[in-house]
């Protein structure tokens, strides 16, 4: 199959790159002060989580008798799927738990365990989200079905003018449907994005059917045989794990980048973008403005995350004083930083839906 160009970047301004190299430079130097304290946050989180996920998979098969126990204990092992994607799995697919590559590599298969193939997530994330953010075609994280349209220039269909009112009604699927249905998707049908710029290991196929095939048994059939309870509960324990993970984890992945706030450039017909790299990043990004323990600890952070666009390479924990340094920053240059309540984000977000619902743009869409 014959690879896609990818769109470039528009280069900087001398005096935007070097704010840029300035803030680079200073970021470096704060992360050496704060590492040594930091450090076993990093490590006792990468332990504890998976950990408290474990013990809550075991508690439900030990007293899963009880139903407030049973739903209980499959609430909270979706709590926990999102707990740990946000804390460890994210920044182990970005290299930044261990010091090894190898450990960090190792520590990703915790994902496909929980159900997700972290193949073809680290090619959606990482090589696409990471470097074409809200790039239409590019963006593997945006993009989802034909149901939504949330590039301006999608291609629109009939029943989009409807999809503020559905779409909110299908989010409670959106696990459902990346863990057994859209990574199925990107591995048979060619014509997905991820195929524009890779082709797919066999042995990738093998790992993708051997995991999922584990997710199941150890959610449903394990519990069915060792509980002695009829399929139809167990079928509702496990969708209460999905739908609670999809309604926590859309939360944060719906916030800082679709909404009618953020820019979604196009390249010209030179395949360039409109910006710089870094401006580029900052124009599709913003944060949110909640900031506390709870936030920090468990959901990793996920407010803060223009700097982790521009940082990729940083762990979570460093992102508020980041953060900090790049407001200083954005006052003194002048650059183009964006942040917001939850509730105003997602508010933009219902707001972008209706408005691209509304659009009569017949823009080609590749979803």
């Amino acid at each position: 199959m014959e690879k896609a160009i990818k769109p470039q970047f528009t280069k900087s301004q001398p005096a935007a790159e070097a704010a840029f190299q300035k803030l680079r430079k200073d970021v470096n130097e704060l992360i050496t002060q704060l590492e040594p304290s930091r450090r076993k946050n990093i490590i006792f989180k990468a332990l504890l989580f998976p950990l408290l996920y474990i013990a809550t998979y075991t508690s439900l098969l030990l007293w899963g008798e009880n139903d407030y126990l049973f739903f209980t204990s499959y609430f909270f092992l979706g709590v926990l799927l999102v707990v740990i994607f946000l804390n460890t799995i994210h920044d182990a697919v970005h290299g930044t738990i261990f010091n090894r590559k190898w450990a960090n590599e190792i520590y990703v298969y915790f994902f496909d365990l929980m159900g997700a193939n972290s193949y073809v997530w680290r090619l959606r994330h990482v090589r696409f989200h990471h470097n074409y953010p809200n790039v239409n075609g590019w963006d593997t994280d945006i993009e989802q079905s034909s149901l939504a349209r949330i590039f301006p220039t999608g291609k629109v269909l009939p029943f989009h003018k409807y999809q503020h009112i559905y779409l909110p009604l299908l989010y409670p699927f959106y696990l459902f449907n990346w863990l057994l249905v859209r990574d199925f998707k990107d591995f048979f049908n060619k014509g997905k994005t991820i195929w524009k710029l890779v082709d797919i290991p066999k042995s990738e196929y093998l790992k993708l059917f051997a995991f999922k095939a584990f997710f199941l048994v150890y959610l449903l059939v394990i519990p069915q045989w060792i509980l002695a309870v009829g399929w139809l509960k167990i079928v509702a324990g496990f969708l209460v794990m999905l739908f609670t993970a999809s309604i926590f984890s859309l939360m944060v992945l719906l916030s800082p980048h679709a909404n009618t706030d953020s820019e979604f450039p196009v390249p010209d017909e030179h395949n360039k973008l409109p910006h710089s790299w870094m401006m580029h990043m900052l124009t599709t990004t913003n944060d949110i403005t909640h900031d506390n323990w709870f936030t920090r600890f468990f959901m990793g952070s996920f407010n803060f995350h223009v700097v982790h666009h521009l940082f990729p390479n940083v762990n979570h924990v460093y992102y508020p004083e980041i953060t900090g340094l790049l407001q200083q920053y954005a006052r003194q240059y002048d650059l183009p930083y964006r942040q917001y309540s939850l509730k105003m984000s997602l508010r933009n977000h219902f707001r972008l839906l209706k408005q691209n619902g509304a659009t009569e743009n017949i823009f080609e869409e590749t979803m």
